[in-house]
């Protein structure tokens, strides 16, 4: 164990200060700091609290997903994940960030610009150590950084507000530092990204949106450091603000309360560990009207597969008006056909890993992809759409108004096409159409579509245009905002 770490540990553990007065509040409870070196103050404001146990389920839960997001860091004690850049195209420069801390704290530390942030903290509580000594103040005499240090406490299982100026030293540390309880869970603001003496590297990173918490962190040097442990192992010695809801702080009543909530923190933690940290998301895609129907007389499909067919439909969707402004039908095409591949629907993509269990003895074609969309992984397709996706035929009208592709295989029991579409309408509303058509080769495939045509036509195939649609819309605006970003550096 670290000094550092020791010492925390020590003023984690010792006795409940003795507090020279207790307010009663019938609003939030909070306390405002005066910065030290006459910048913006220190805020802590207790919102409410949860039933006891669950900041630790809550924390547990929240880090799990932090972990599996493509932003996420986990360094200096604070894993931490980005989740909204800037937008200095249209004057944003603003940032959102998630980050947690264990039990044994974070690192003393500042950072240039402005923070604040909502947080729950876990169910043995959490002190939260701030110093608003400048670095003039520190550099003249280092003890001015002691001068200027206070403890916040918060009460276990709480909802809280922390908001402080830039270049405020800060760290967070459990109550009881070492033992199973996190400090807390925070989603963040950094309201100006740009703000604050930025190194060059910093700016760099920064004005191109890659930034991190990380990145934007000064650690406090180690001859301060030093100070720090000797106070710490008189925490009596240093100003110290309790903050509390229901119970006033350090009374007998709440020392019973944070006892039981430990022991509920312990093992509401332990269950929640064993549940699977899903989330979902549902749209109601305002402004888009999904139609199915025939296949149209116009469709390049109308051209594959002559003679009987054993199935046939055709799922059109009308996107809203602002959706693809602007954009040409072949670039829509080449982000929907993308879409297939890159964000199938979940239940189409479980329908078709039963499938391929079911036919894998029969020796038929097997796929992660819904069949129509299927050959895009194909490394044996004629033609190659915008250079990339695979495709069997392509058809684009001269005023480049309308796109058609034609994706397919034959299998031993089946041979199916299916054309995907881009158009503008006679509305300007762009229309992306998927229709489908199969031709069966003997018994087993006629009872395979008879089987499978019914949630073919309701389900798979709206699911797959819509999704596909989706990540289209998604993809071409983030490279818009790309664009709009570069384009203001």
């Amino acid at each position: 164990m670290s000094a550092a770490a020791g010492a925390a540990r020590r003023a984690g553990s010792a006795a409940y200060a003795s507090f020279a007065a207790i307010r009663a509040s019938a609003t939030f409870p909070s306390v405002r700091l005066p910065s030290y070196c006459g910048g913006l103050p220190v805020e802590v404001t207790l919102i409410a609290q949860f039933a006891s146990g669950q900041g630790d389920a809550v924390i547990g839960d929240a880090l799990r997903r932090q972990r599996a997001h493509p932003a996420f860091v986990d360094a200096l004690d604070e894993p931490s994940a980005r989740i909204g850049g800037m937008d200095l195209a249209r004057g944003d420069p603003s940032s959102l960030y998630t980050f947690g801390v264990g039990g044994n704290g974070h690192p003393f530390h500042r950072h240039a610009g402005s923070r604040m942030f909502t947080a729950v903290s876990g169910s043995a509580g959490a002190h939260l150590r701030f110093s608003t000594a400048s670095q003039a103040q520190i550099e003249a005499d280092p003890r001015a950084f002691l001068d200027a240090l206070h403890v916040v406490e918060v009460p276990p299982d709480c909802l809280f507000s922390v908001r402080f100026g830039g270049g405020t030293w800060h760290q967070f540390i459990a109550a009881r530092p070492g033992g199973p309880h996190p400090t807390l869970f925070a989603m963040s603001c950094h309201p100006d990204e740009t703000a604050g003496a930025l190194d060059a590297a910093t700016q760099a990173r920064v004005l191109g949106n890659t930034a991190d918490i990380p990145a934007l962190t000064e650690v406090l040097p180690s001859s301060v450091q030093v100070l720090l442990d000797d106070a710490l192992r008189e925490p009596a010695s240093i100003a110290t603000t309790a903050l509390s809801l229901h119970v006033p702080p350090a009374s007998f009543a709440a020392r019973l309360c944070n006892a039981v909530r430990g022991a509920m923190g312990r093992l509401r933690a332990a269950v929640a560990q064993r549940r699977e940290a899903a989330g979902f998301r549902a749209d109601t895609r305002g402004g888009q009207a999904l139609i199915t129907g025939e296949v149209d007389a116009d469709s390049l499909l109308q051209t594959q597969l002559p003679g009987p067919i054993a199935h046939e439909d055709q799922v059109v969707l009308q996107a809203g008006p602002a959706a693809f402004a602007g954009i040409a039908p072949a670039d829509v095409m080449d982000h929907l056909l993308a879409g297939f591949v890159e964000n199938p629907p979940d239940g189409v993509s479980r329908l078709m890993a039963l499938r391929n269990v079911l036919v894998r003895p029969a020796g038929l074609r097997t796929s992660p992809l819904g069949c129509p969309a299927s050959s895009l992984l194909s490394v044996e397709a004629p033609l190659k759409f915008a250079g990339r996706h695979p495709v069997l035929v392509e058809r684009r009208s001269r005023d480049g108004r309308r796109v058609e592709v034609v994706l397919g295989a034959d299998d031993r029991h089946l041979m199916f096409r299916t054309c995907i579409g881009v158009r503008i309408g006679a509305d300007d509303r762009l229309v992306c159409t998927m229709a489908t058509r199969v031709r069966t080769r003997n018994l087993f495939g006629r009872v395979y579509m008879a089987a499978i045509s019914g949630v073919h036509r309701r389900y798979i195939a709206p699911a797959m245009l819509r999704h596909a649609v989706d990540h289209a819309m998604e993809s071409l605006q983030r490279n818009a905002n790309t664009r709009y970003a570069s384009r203001s550096l």
